[in-house]
Parts: structure tokens; C-alpha cells; sequence
């Protein structure tokens, strides 16, 4: 039987946004009004066709049935959770890397006191919550022991949570238990919960909201050739499995967050198809999650290669993020994003 999928798209932003829903024109996303959508587009494996919400209703009576179930999900509001408002969006993760090898801010803040002052930094100028991690997991990057990996975090964490508060970037389960002990209000696996098998259980015990992420290989391999026949609708399918496989380790909490994984296991073609039609993830009913900042595909489009300094494509992939409704971006340069957010809001008004 023909498997589809519903994307929503053509969104409106701030009054337009509001105005079109009062004249019911519009749909909000996630019960938030200032950001709605008028088309839908409708997907399978071999064809996929574009339409607006008032044409669902011509639909074939079981396509009706689907696509109504999906926009139920799209439109329902989201609870909020580890200082996330999914009233307001985006909301933005900062990143803090305490490692000598990350690929853009490796060695930074890994020394005496220096990550506490970054995070500090961060919420100043803005973050939500701060996604801490010890372990680089770049392309070709290895697995470091889990005694190093904690050992770069540990008083780190202890300083930030008596007043922030924190994600962990981590693959183990040792490591997220001592976090969670410590404070930590989100788990951030790259792995997708696949590294180590004592993992859901550590979620489940302690009912802690996590990440679901999308990978193709490890962080060794995953950038050795990765392939897709439909990267999409694959990783669609890899998120409802994921979906399914906790739920059926009963963790039954909505606290999950869905992202995609830009540059894991990706090429330049599948990041780009991926942002530009990120849309389609919303009918899985969870908040989603972009990392985008200062990633490879911004220096392959670019032609600049320079890690560092690649706060442009990180700006003016966010703000596209922004208008598909995404409502968490990952980034290293929290001030300059913001920035950016609060410009471009203030000209949609205008």
C-alpha cells in the first residue's frame, strides 16, 4: 500500500499571518498564530502534488482522511519544556564544546573557567538553554573513553546549572546519568539512541526530555559516500521508528525533540534538500531541532573555507529555518543570530 506524507508550506509570519487565520485563509502552526500556512503538499515515493487547504476536501476519501489526521498534528499547541517556549519561535540552543577538536571551536573554552563564561555569554545575549558537550563528533572524529569525556564536563556543569539551564551532548549513558544528577534538563544523542544500549533506560528512569537525531554511519564513517534513495521520506521513516521504539520502552512523555542532523551522514545535495523542505517533519507532532551553524554546506555553496567565520550562512539558513516554523536552531553565535531574528521580525511587520 502507497505510504504518504504531508508537508506544509507557502507560510505567512507575524500580522499577515494573523490577519489570513481571522479570515480563515490560513492554518496557524502549532496553535501559533503569528506563523501559518495557506498549501500543502502531499508525498509518496514516486509523486508528490501541491495544493491549498481549501482543496483537501476534493482529495480521494482515504487521502482526506490521512492528510486531515496529519494537519491535526501540525496545528495542535506544544507543551513547553527545559526552558523551551513553543509559544514564541525559534528558540536557540547555544553550543558549548568543551573539547580540544571540534570542528569550529575546538580548544576555545575547554581550559579553567572559560566554558563557564561562554555559557554566560550565551544566555546574556539570548539562548534558551545551552547544549554542553565533551566529546567532538565531527567527521572522522573517534570515540574518546567516557572518564575523558566527563572529566572535560564535569565542573563545568556543576557551575552553569545553579543558574542556566542545560542540554548534554552525549552517547553514553554513563555520562547522561551524571549529568541528569546534576541538573541537566535534555539529553542530545547524536546517535539517535543507538550508541549504547543502557540509554533508554537511563531516559526512562528519569523521565528526562531527549533528542531524537538523525545519522547515517558514526561520526568515523558518516561521511564516507552517504547515500539516500529519498532522504526525506527515509528519514521520515527513521523518526517514527525511533518514535515507536520508545514508546514501546515506555517512555510515554512528549518531551521530544526531532533533528534531522544536517552534515551527518549528508552531502551537500541532502543538506540542501533536507532545509528546504524541513516543513515535512512537523506532521510527526514534535518540536524540531536544526543545527546549521557554521556547518560544511555553508563553505561548499560559499567557496570560502573558513570554519570560523561562517556567521553569514548560519544567519541566512536560520532565518529560513525561522519561516518553515522551525522551533529550535543549534548555534554557536547566539548575539548574531538573535540579531538577525529581531531585524527580520521587525520587517515582516512593516
Amino acid at each position: 500500500m502507497k505510504k504518504y506524507y504531508t508537508r506544509v508550506c507557502n507560510f505567512y509570519y507575524g500580522e499577515d499571518s494573523i490577519k489570513l487565520i481571522k479570515l480563515k485563509k490560513n492554518l496557524p502552526l502549532n496553535g501559533n498564530k503569528e506563523i501559518s500556512f495557506d498549501h500543502v503538499e502531499i508525498l509518496s515515493r514516486n509523486s508528490k502534488k501541491k495544493i491549498n487547504i481549501k482543496e483537501i476536501k476534493n482529495l480521494a476519501k482515504n487521502l482526506k482522511k490521512k492528510v486531515k489526521k496529519d494537519l491535526k498534528i501540525i496545528t495542535q499547541k506544544k507543551s513547553n519544556f527545559s526552558n523551551l517556549n513553543f509559544k514564541k519561535t525559534p528558540n536557540i540552543m547555544g553550543i558549548l564544546n568543551l573539547t580540544p577538536d571540534s570542528f569550529s571551536d575546538g580548544g576555545k573554552f575547554n581550559r579553567g573557567n572559560l566554558g563557564y563564561e561562554q555559557a554566560s555569554n550565551l544566555f546574556k545575549f539570548g539562548a534558551n538553554i545551552i547544549d554542553i558537550g565533551g566529546e567532538s563528533t565531527r567527521p572522522k572524529s573517534k570515540i574518546i573513553k567516557k572518564e575523558i569525556e566527563w572529566n572535560r564536563i564535569k565542573n563545568t556543569i556543576k557551575k552553569i546549572n545553579k543558574k542556566f539551564t542545560l542540554s548534554l551532548d552525549t552517547r553514553k549513558s554513563e555520562i547522561m546519568e551524571n549529568g541528569i544528577k546534576k541538573g541537566v534538563k535534555l539529553i542530545n544523542d547524536i546517535s539517535g539512541l543507538n550508541f549504547d544500549k543502557q540509554t533508554i533506560s537511563i531516559l526512562r528512569k528519569y523521565k528526562t526530555p531527549f533528542v531524537i537525531h538523525h545519522i547515517q554511519g558514526t561520526p568515523l564513517t558518516m561521511q564516507n559516500n552517504p547515500k539516500y534513495k529519498n532522504i526525506l521520506l527515509e528519514i521520515y521513516d527513521y523518526f517514527e521508528e525511533r518514535i515507536n521504539y520508545v514508546r514501546k520502552n515506555n517512555i510515554k512523555h512528549n518531551k521530544i525533540i526531532l533533528d534531522p542532523g544536517i552534515g551527518f551522514g549528508k552531502n551537500l545535495k541532502h543538506n540542501m534538500n533536507l532545509i528546504s523542505n524541513i516543513s515535512i517533519f512537523h506532521s510527526l507532532g514534535f518540536p524540531i531541532l536544526l543545527g546549521m551553524s557554521k556547518k560544511k554546506f555553508i563553505k561548499d555553496i560559499s567557496g570560502v573555507n573558513d570554519s570560523e567565520k561562517r556567521i553569514g550562512g548560519t544567519i541566512s539558513s536560520s532565518l529560513f529555518a525561522m519561516m518553515q516554523g522551525i522551533q529550535i536552531l543549534r548555534v554557536h553565535d547566539v548575539k548574531e543570530v538573535i540579531q538577525g531574528i529581531k531585524v527580520f521580525k521587525e520587517l515582516l511587520k512593516k
